[in-house]
């Protein structure tokens, strides 16, 4: 893969290569079209190790699809593009299952959960740059209920409004996510607790003016009950939060707007 730093501007396909853009970068990549033949990759010895690595990919990518879910939707404030960075945190899971072999290594969030703490959504501007508060928070693992605490907000000292908008609101998420390991029977990762892989329950504030004095309040959130029978060792719960600013709509509504906001993931248990 190569970067383009000239004046080319184009995508698409040409002769033997193929030009793209991606969202949070403004170069252009160029890559070359070819390699070996699938049914090489499929059956060939020569492929062996690259089959295990397909392997342990595609455990990462249905790790990294499952943490969007968990997040409930706040991936839609983030400013570039999250999913290589989780499909690639999969697999940094991996490495630390040293005794499966390559290929089968387990995905065991549950006993390394301060890599997913504190993950931001955001690069320009990060959740904390924008929301000058320090929310206070409490979970309750056992009953799937947070209660996020946040103080007093005068807009005018402790809001970034960087494009200038009229309206913001607060967004509390819990989230879960299963530890993950290899089926040799189906081939294919799985998550050890199917029902509590990559579900989320989102509590959305009303919006507010970007110029106001907002009193300190709190916000609960709480999964279902019903999948408290499902809640075990092998899941970690997340706990998100996120800022997003919206403008008056045709109809005089508030809207939100198009990745204006931030977000990050406050906390695992």
């Amino acid at each position: 893969m190569s970067i383009l730093k000239g004046i080319i501007q184009m995508t698409g396909s040409a002769g033997g290569y193929s030009f793209y853009t991606r969202r949070g970068s403004d170069k252009v990549i160029m890559r070359t079209k070819g390699g070996a033949k699938k049914s090489q990759i499929a059956n060939s010895p020569k492929f062996a190790k690259s089959r295990k690595n397909q392997k342990e990919f595609g455990g990462g990518a249905k790790f990294g699809s499952k943490s969007r879910h968990a997040f409930g939707g706040l991936h839609r404030l983030a400013d570039y593009n999250l999913t290589p960075v989780l499909i690639g945190m999969g697999k940094n899971l991996m490495k630390f299952d040293l005794k499966s072999d390559v290929g089968q290594r387990k995905i065991i969030l549950s006993e390394h959960k301060q890599v997913l703490e504190e993950f931001s959504f955001n690069r320009n501007y990060p959740f904390n740059t924008v929301l000058r508060v320090i929310p206070r928070w409490e979970i309750d693992r056992e009953e799937l209920q947070a209660v996020v605490t946040i103080p007093v907000i005068n807009t005018a000292l402790y809001l970034l409004n960087i494009q200038k908008l009229p309206f913001f609101r607060l967004i509390v998420v819990m989230g879960s996510i299963s530890d993950m390991i290899y089926n040799p029977k189906r081939d294919i990762y799985e998550p050890m607790v199917l029902e509590m892989h990559g579900v989320s329950q989102a509590v959305t504030g009303a919006w507010n003016s970007t110029q106001t004095i907002l009193p300190e309040h709190t916000m609960t959130v709480q999964m279902p009950a019903s999948r408290k029978e499902f809640l075990t060792d092998n899941v970690s719960v997340l706990l998100s939060m996120g800022v997003e600013f919206g403008t008056a709509g045709f109809t005089g509504e508030t809207v939100e707007v198009k990745y204006a906001g931030c977000g990050k993931v406050i906390a695992v248990r």
